[in-house]
């Protein structure tokens, strides 16, 4: 009974230790490109107040708009009807050939603002704001011209495809298995993994390392879990494109026909027959009838054609969004020529069945549409988490084997080892760096060079790169420290840059309540200070690690040198 009871837990033990080698390892070589998804990802939840920040020619705009609609409302407000009238003529006489008119002809209590969007000429989203009173638009076209930037989309493409296409879309998902199997061995490797916590002994070295990264792990563990988990899912017609071959055939226009036929069912072609667009408010009257909404927009495809359709689409309330696993509105779809009722969708249904809704979710737990700014802070707060345990893993990783390694390469063990130990200096502190240079290309790039979007993202893998080239040359102690101090200079001057370089500062938005921009160069700040503190530990903990190198005696007759001080990022 003994034997059976040793070998049992000499089994477990194996079989712990192989999950442990597997978590090492597995976590070592993908925690660099999953340090940089989740980093990128966690500032994508806030892509638009970033956006906004970096297109500071349209605040001008907005504070008019504003100003505009202040006067608006003490007119009377107009009925739905003459809204509808109003956007149609004005598409009519401005964008009479775009494939697509989009109208917003009020919020949902049936008041505010009246919006029209459209496809231009290159195939881009536009929009206008028309009077809500009179119906001519707010705002004549800028004088100024407006920088060409990606804004913030630029870290959600990153973050889902690296802005290398499929390629870069199939390297994350592999990642994200990866990650995966990293939380699944670490969680079977941690025996004391929730007690361990609660538990953090500063200035440990290595134990202090090993708490950070437990702690910070077991924090969010449900949330990584879900994020890498529903990332895959979203995914899945890229991962698994078997079902779609079967039915849509292979090749690359199948998943466009798949995605078509399942987002648009039984879109017409153009007929080539002309046809007057027809009065939207009894198709509106009655879209909003069958799904029970109040309308948000009005589609209208290929308008001025005999084969138009009119969609109409409801606003969903705040709370019953909350409520509902799918974020979906009602839509009522209608031909525009015979005003047959094509389809109806219910608020929070989708089109598709139940596989179709089971993604929905997937991508709304991802991508966290609902919720408001509560939970979009959430997901902030452990992304940065999530980022946390990346960075203390690889960290930790060369603090148990800067002093002893287990020869794992050989006669190349050193090398490999001073290899991670760059790694980890740029794939840290050298995204940081380049994100924040992002911004400061922003305000640097003159506003009028050609492709200066294409510039901007030069910049930031340029200023990636430059930080893994220093990580390479610097021994590993002196590049922590001094792109550290890269990251502080350049947080802490965005605000700075942004005053010398545009006509609005940080008091100016908070004065104006622009809190989208004011949060772009708060967060900046506290970055730089969190920058700050981070490189005065690492002098301390230099400063003692100095105090404690013993010197060796000195020959009476002749003198020997000083040994250098051995630096440590421990």
């Amino acid at each position: 009974m003994g034997q059976k009871k040793k070998a049992l837990r000499a089994g477990q033990g194996g079989f712990r230790q192989a999950q442990s080698w597997l978590h090492t390892w597995c976590g070592l070589w993908f925690s660099w490109l999953l340090f940089a998804v989740f980093l990128t990802g966690t500032m994508a939840v806030f892509q638009d107040p970033i956006t906004h920040w970096m297109t500071p020619e349209h605040h001008a705009q907005e504070k008019a708009a504003n100003d505009a609609k202040a006067t608006a409302q003490l007119a009377p407000a107009a009925s739905l009807s003459q809204r509808l009238a109003w956007a149609t003529n004005y598409m009519q006489q401005q964008h009479p050939g775009a494939g697509m008119w989009e109208l917003w002809p009020a919020e949902a209590d049936g008041a505010g603002d009246l919006r029209v969007f459209w496809f231009d000429a290159n195939g881009q989203y536009a929009s206008a704001e028309l009077d809500s009173a009179t119906g001519e638009p707010l705002i004549a076209q800028s004088e100024q011209p407006v920088r060409q930037t990606m804004g913030g989309h630029h870290f959600v493409d990153f973050h889902y495809q690296l802005h290398a296409g499929q390629l870069g879309l199939w390297i994350v998902g592999v990642a994200a298995m990866a990650m995966l199997v990293a939380l699944v061995s670490g969680v079977i490797t941690h025996r004391r993994i929730f007690k361990d916590f609660f538990t953090f002994r500063p200035r440990k070295g290595q134990r202090s390392w090993l708490d950070a990264h437990n702690a910070v792990a077991v924090l969010t563990l449900p949330f990584q879990l879900m994020i890498a988990y529903t990332g895959i899912a979203i995914s899945g017609l890229t991962f698994m494109p078997a079902g779609i071959a079967a039915y849509f055939g292979a090749g690359a226009d199948s998943t466009r026909t798949y995605l078509s036929e399942l987002n648009e069912p039984g879109k017409p072609q153009r007929s080539g027959h002309f046809m007057a667009v027809p009065d939207l408010e009894p198709f509106v009257v009655r879209g909003q009838a069958l799904i029970g909404q109040p309308v948000r927009a009005v589609v209208v495809d290929y308008p001025g054609d005999a084969s138009a359709r009119i969609g109409v689409y409801g606003w969903n309330a705040q709370d019953s969004v909350n409520r509902r696993l799918s974020s979906t509105s009602g839509m009522a779809m209608f031909s525009g020529s015979t005003g047959e009722v094509l389809q109806v969708r219910a608020p929070g249904d989708t089109d598709g069945g139940t596989a179709r809704l089971a993604q929905s979710v997937m991508g709304g737990l991802h991508m966290v549409p609902f919720g408001g700014w509560v939970l979009k802070w959430v997901y902030f707060v452990c992304g940065l988490a999530g980022s946390a345990m990346m960075a203390t893993g690889a960290i930790l990783f060369m603090v148990k084997r800067r002093g002893k390694h287990q020869g794992e390469f050989g006669g190349a063990t050193a090398s490999v080892y001073r290899l991670i130990e760059g790694m980890n200096v740029a794939a840290i502190a050298g995204l940081a760096v380049a994100c924040v240079g992002f911004l400061w290309a922003n305000r640097v790039i003159p506003v009028h060079l050609a492709h200066r979007d294409d510039w901007e993202l030069g910049a930031f893998f340029a200023v990636w790169l430059l930080s893994l080239l220093h990580a390479l040359a610097r021994p590993p102690a002196a590049a922590w420290r001094e792109q550290l101090g890269v990251l502080a200079l350049l947080c802490l001057a965005l605000p700075v840059l942004n005053a010398l370089t545009t006509d609005e500062h940080l008091l100016a938005y908070l004065l104006e309540g622009d809190w989208e921009s004011a949060g772009v160069e708060l967060f900046a700040v506290a970055a730089g200070l969190c920058a700050l503190w981070a490189l005065r530990v690492q002098r301390q903990r230099r400063a003692m690690g100095a105090a404690r190198t013993p010197k060796k005696p000195r020959s009476l007759s002749h003198p020997a040198p000083l040994e250098p001080v051995q630096e440590t990022t421990a």
